[in-house]
């Protein structure tokens, strides 16, 4: 009877100590450098956004954050590296909307549902572009010389499943055109071969073709919305031009970050925290106002109902304009 005891006592002690010496690795997260990959090539969206509101996570953190480009389809090779690491918190995921598409268009069979959003950082409106002294004068015009010229228009995309690529689709199918699609490792490699003369035009998040928007060197011919901006007032909705994109808009590309599922939950709050704060630092925020990126700051429940929200929306999209694979409800994706 003794001995059960003093084994039963002894077991106890161990649970308690394995408890402790968990809660102290725990708190003591984290106990070196934390790597940060980033879905999308340099000078796009995605890393300019990722970039900036990194360094003003470290401080409360205690540790620095390697940020490393991975691009390449659709941002399914670093989504796809960070799901294969451990659910430690050592691998962060800075991504945009694509994985939310992923399951339909048959890039992956991992997508967000597999990762914990850390947090949602914001949206921006998407213009279409071309260079400043282009042929295109409007929207109309670039329509018109695409039906006429099937498959000879150039426009610079970012790969299946990017915002670029989704609008396009839906200009395919609204306006039965057919474009010479390049494809390009992010929205900033993209812009820049705009610039030199590559492609004619590019379906671009305002944040990366803002600056060249307001230097004149790029001219917008319409915003993927039913209202204009009011930072470029002058850019026409396109649903003043083409009543029918209604039902299509408006579509944002939209940016966070990203755990894979299962890393503990007083990680993630660390992380959580870290990340709010530096959301909330007014110098981040001056930066969004800049680029003209919607500010969301969105965490826990509020993170994770917008991103199943935003892998309906999308995938429904897609399947309605005919460019998806596989139909949503295969995935049991609800409709919106």
């Amino acid at each position: 009877m003794f001995c059960k005891r003093l084994l039963a006592l002894m077991s106890l002690a161990l649970g308690l100590a394995f408890m402790v010496l968990g809660g102290v690795a725990l708190a003591e997260y984290p106990e070196k450098d934390i790597n940060g990959i980033i879905q999308w090539g340099a000078g796009g969206a995605t890393d300019v956004i990722s970039r900036a509101i990194t360094p003003l996570a470290e401080p409360y953190l205690g540790k620095k954050i390697i940020l490393v480009n991975k691009p390449g389809a659709t941002g399914a090779i670093a989504t796809t590296y960070v799901y294969n690491q451990p659910a430690d918190g050592y691998t962060l995921l800075f991504g945009a909307e694509n994985p939310s598409m992923y399951k339909v268009l048959g890039l992956s069979e991992i997508d967000y549902g597999d990762f914990e959003p850390i947090i949602i950082i914001g949206a921006v409106p998407n213009v279409t572009v071309v260079k400043a002294d282009s042929k295109y004068k409007s929207f109309k015009e670039f329509i018109e010389d695409a039906k006429a010229n099937p498959g000879k228009v150039k426009i610079a995309f970012t790969g299946v499943g990017g915002a670029p690529h989704v609008v396009s689709s839906i200009m395919k199918v609204v306006s039965g055109v057919e474009f010479n699609a390049v494809e390009f490792p992010g929205e900033g490699p993209g812009l820049t071969a705009l610039l030199g003369g590559h492609v004619d035009a590019m379906p671009s998040g305002i944040a990366p073709a803002a600056e060249f928007l307001r230097a004149k060197m790029l001219r917008g011919l319409m915003v993927f919305d039913k209202k204009r901006l009011m930072a470029f007032p002058d850019i026409p909705a396109i649903t003043e031009i083409y009543p029918e994109y209604e039902k299509y808009v408006p579509y944002y590309p939209w940016y966070g970050v990203f755990v894979k599922k299962g890393t503990p939950k007083e990680i993630v709050d660390k992380l959580t925290q870290a990340f709010k704060k530096a959301f909330d630092d007014p110098k981040y925020q001056e930066f969004l106002a800049k680029r003209d990126t919607i500010p969301l700051g969105l965490t826990g429940k509020e993170a994770r109902e917008f991103v199943d929200r935003q892998r309906s929306l999308a995938s429904w999209l897609m399947w309605e304009a005919g460019a998806a694979k596989r139909s949503p409800e295969e995935f049991k994706i609800p409709k919106p």
